[in-house]
């Protein structure tokens, strides 16, 4: 018997797989085993490693909570800056006039290939030289700026592909009913898009939060990791503080994740329910658009 996909197993592939499961438990429990002993014999598992993030509140109002804020302070203005820019560098890349498309190209090129702990550095010792920023707030400047162009250049390149996967068709119909580019772009082919570029745009946001903490590392910015740094030299306890802060950024990306699959939950229910891919007000303006009306004067045609 089998099914679409793959063969239904057999008896003794039935029991293969059983051992399989056996054996992988077996090997993981091992390694779980050593991993605790290991850390037994260090004494991290001793309960004054880990008594402090239970009983001290100044690890949280201090070290965690700060750094919290931190993080998602530049994550937030990384992507309120980078979505729209890569937006833009991403449509523009598709424009018909050779100049754009190069220049928008030859910019998503340089920016992606470059790492983007360098990008901070640079970001940082420009704006040492060149402006007045203050330097208790420089680093969060130099993150945001490295986090934008890198990350800009690479949603450029999702929202790119996003627009030509969609089938030719959608272009030629729009404007077949007379519709401009800039419109075809707006109203028609970008809200498409959307949903199926929405997978990719959350994974890119969820390397944002997690590149806050080059910030840390190289520009000494008070970000979560940072501030796990100056816990375990408080407190003597590496594992658990990496510990809780490797949850915290683990409950952070998972309401992020959460968050972009209920949008797009929303708008595919959206689009069903309506069974129309424009909506009213894009449908209201789109009214006046069409072919040039024509009049007659003194028996001749003349457009308006």
């Amino acid at each position: 018997m089998s099914s679409v996909l793959y063969d239904t197993p057999g008896p003794r592939a039935k029991v293969r797989n059983v051992l399989y499961t056996v054996g992988f438990l077996v090997v993981l429990g091992a390694a779980l085993y050593w991993v605790l002993r290991t850390l037994g014999d260090a004494g991290e598992l001793e309960a004054d490693k880990w008594s402090p993030f239970f009983t001290d509140s100044r690890v949280w109002t201090t070290f965690l909570l700060p750094g919290l804020v931190n993080t998602l302070k530049a994550a937030a203005l990384a992507m309120a800056i980078a979505l729209p820019l890569g937006a833009v560098l991403g449509i523009a890349r598709l424009s018909d006039h050779a100049w754009v498309r190069s220049t928008a190209g030859a910019i998503v090129e340089f920016f992606r290939a470059i790492p983007v702990l360098l990008l901070m550095v640079f970001a940082n010792e420009a704006y040492a030289m060149w402006t007045n920023v203050d330097s208790d707030v420089r680093p969060l400047y130099a993150v945001v700026t490295g986090l934008v162009l890198y990350n800009a250049s690479v949603l450029a390149e999702v929202v790119r592909a996003g627009i030509l996967s969609l089938p030719r068709g959608q272009t030629d119909a729009a404007q077949a009913i007379g519709m401009r580019k800039w419109q075809v772009m707006t109203f028609v082919l970008l809200p498409q898009a959307v949903t199926a570029m929405l997978p990719a745009i959350v994974s890119q946001l969820v390397v944002i939060v997690k590149d806050t903490a080059l910030g840390g590392a190289v520009l000494g910015f008070s970000e979560l990791l940072r501030q796990g740094d100056l816990i375990t030299v408080n407190y003597s306890n590496p594992i658990a503080a990496y510990l809780f802060v490797g949850v915290l950024f683990i409950v952070l990306n998972f309401a992020l994740t959460s968050g972009a699959s209920w949008l797009e939950r929303r708008i595919r229910q959206g689009r069903k329910s309506s069974g129309a891919v424009l909506g009213t007000e894009q449908l209201e303006e789109l009214e006046n658009v069409g072919p040039e009306p024509v009049t007659e004067r003194g028996g001749q045609t003349d457009r308006t």
